[in-house]
């Protein structure tokens, strides 16, 4: 464990370190022999997530393995649809499913927000229970969807490529598109509040499908949704770290590195380090970013990559990550030498 005092915490304060803070998107997954044992003992994913002591047990195991600086909470971005009265179900091989609302009468039928708690309950215990076993000098990391990403999948009732559904349906009804957003916003701030309150101390946004908007569309559905939720939970919890993810969106990352209320940006793997080094890090403490392929490959391509992250992001803020997801075929011994190669 890292000797030193919370250094994800100070990094967003604009601390800069030899050593870059580390945690890794999808931490808790597939890749780590003791995951999949959870996950057989659970049952299924959803029952994972849903189960306190065994999501807890999840979150934690990367901790065992690696010198990371950071836990984040093991749940899904679907548990807000869910929440909402959508039924959702995932398949093996195939990924979740999801009820669609497929129209205005869809959405009001939809639960109040204030109703949203009783099935996601077992999310703040989980919560609670991490946070009394975790170290002391990990920073622990509460995280929701965005309501874009959200969204789309509400709208297409699984993964898409293109979101061709999302986008007609903000083509074709336009105003229940937009109470959609406001729903799926207001259920958010009251969950990442509940999070806050049983013990996490940044929250991360994921707009993991921000890059499929049209350009003209970033700003509206990405950017305002997140910079509201911030700034709903920033009235009572000022002081408290937000990381945005709007992945894919390109040279839209400046308007979000400009958005006072955002406390970090993580980055994508696409992003030109020297351009994010001088037109996003000189603004905000930035995350990310490196390609996850590189940790089923690993080798001197690894250490190479990641020296150059360390280096280029070196002068000002900087939480090391990847700029997406690991994957199952990841191999624990390229976790392990990325951590080295980190620490040298």
């Amino acid at each position: 464990m890292p000797n030193n005092n919370k250094k994800i915490l100070n990094s967003l304060k604009g601390e800069i370190f030899k050593s870059p803070p580390v945690w890794l998107m999808r931490q808790a997954g597939r890749y780590l022999p003791e995951y999949k044992d959870t996950r057989l003992k659970a049952g299924s994913f959803l029952d994972l997530c849903y189960n306190p002591k065994l999501a807890s047990e999840v979150t934690l195991q990367p901790l065992k393995r690696f010198n990371l600086d950071g836990a984040i909470l093991f749940a899904d971005i679907l548990l807000i649809p869910n929440s909402l009265g959508l039924k959702l179900d995932f398949k093996e091989g195939v990924g979740p499913l999801l009820e669609t609302v497929n129209d205005r009468k869809d959405i009001l039928s939809l639960k109040e927000t204030a109703k949203i708690h009783d099935v996601l309950n077992p999310v703040y215990e989980a919560v609670s229970l991490i946070k009394s076993k975790l170290h002391k000098n990990i920073t622990f990391i509460g995280f929701a969807g965005s309501p874009w990403t959200v969204a789309t999948y509400m709208i297409e009732g699984k993964g898409s490529k293109d979101h061709q559904k999302a986008k007609a349906f903000i083509a074709n009804m336009p105003d229940s598109f937009d109470l959609l957003i406001s729903k799926i916003t207001d259920a958010t701030v009251d969950y990442l509040l509940k999070q806050i309150e049983a013990g996490v101390e940044v929250i991360k946004l994921f707009d993991s499908w921000a890059g499929s908007l049209p350009g003209t569309l970033v700003n509206k559905y990405s950017l305002q949704p997140m910079k509201k939720i911030t700034y709903r939970i920033k009235e009572k919890y000022p002081n408290l770290p937000v990381i945005v993810f709007p992945r894919g969106v390109g040279p839209h990352y400046l308007n979000f590195a400009e958005t006072s209320e955002f406390d970090c940006l993580a980055l994508d793997s696409n992003l030109p380090l020297i351009w994010a080094k001088k037109n996003l890090q000189k603004k905000i403490t930035v995350q990310g970013n490196l390609d996850p392929s590189f940790l089923v490959s690993g080798g001197k391509t690894l250490v190479e990559q990641v020296l150059a992250i360390k280096e280029a992001f070196s002068e000002k803020g900087h939480i090391f990550n990847l700029g997406h997801g690991i994957t199952p075929n990841a191999k624990i011994k390229n976790v392990e030498l990325l951590i080295e190669t980190l620490n040298k």
